[in-house]
């Protein structure tokens, strides 16, 4: 049995890096082996908590945040699309019909359905919900601030829909994930993906799997000999 090791992972569905990060992460913890025994918790932080309900399109959004032109935005989106293949997973339009645009949505309350999973069922449900929220919303263009597509993604995960239900109706926790957020920032996670291992070492951004995989190591021994 390896090392027990938690890591938190503060991330937002709608960014890119994030679903990179993780799929290298996991990468990482393979490379690892059976010395680690990692359990992985999914951390709220809102990219865009002032999102309207409509969303935006995601190249216009790109395109203010970071003062790009339309041919630079492209750029970084084709970079991003051949970082996702190197960890085994394709950005391309997987649904029906022609290809919609690109959008960013609010994401509250896909929030709470993960802190909710991770209440309710546990870590390995919860990472489930997550990776669904991952592919709906850049494999099939979802709207990810829409209830009844959150609810599919629920039941698509294997998570109880109505309890799912009544969770997005419970302001409790609301409250408990604005409280995470809170939390979030004061111990200084000001961008994600931020992975915070056994309460106390971080690791930014989507490093390399051989890198993740270095550190759980490094962190393990040092577990170990504590």
């Amino acid at each position: 049995m390896g090392v027990p090791i938690v890591v938190d992972i503060w991330s937002d569905v709608m960014c890119p890096w994030c679903l990179v990060g993780y799929r290298s992460f996991k990468l990482g913890v393979e490379q690892a082996g059976d010395d680690v025994d990692v359990t992985i918790r999914w951390m709220p932080f809102e990219l865009n908590p002032d999102m309207a309900p409509e969303g935006r399109e995601q190249a216009k959004h790109l395109a203010k945040v970071y003062n790009r032109t339309e041919e630079e935005i492209e750029q970084m989106r084709a970079q991003l699309a051949a970082a996702a293949e190197r960890v085994g997973f394709s950005m391309a339009w997987q649904g029906e019909g022609e290809e919609p645009p690109a959008k960013m949505w609010n994401t509250f309350d896909a929030h709470k359905l993960l802190r909710w999973a991770l209440a309710e069922y546990g870590p390995p449900e919860q990472t489930a919900l997550k990776e669904a929220m991952f592919a709906a919303h850049f494999q099939q263009r979802a709207n990810m601030g829409d209830r009844e597509v959150l609810l599919g993604l629920c039941a698509e995960a294997g998570l109880d829909r109505a309890k799912a239900a009544e969770a997005l109706d419970d302001d409790a926790l609301a409250i408990a994930v604005r409280s995470e957020e809170e939390r979030g920032r004061e111990h200084g996670i000001t961008a994600v993906p931020t992975f915070v291992i056994n309460y106390k070492y971080m690791l930014q951004g989507a490093q390399e799997p051989d890198a993740f995989a270095r550190a759980l190591l490094q962190i393990a021994n040092m577990e170990a000999a504590a």
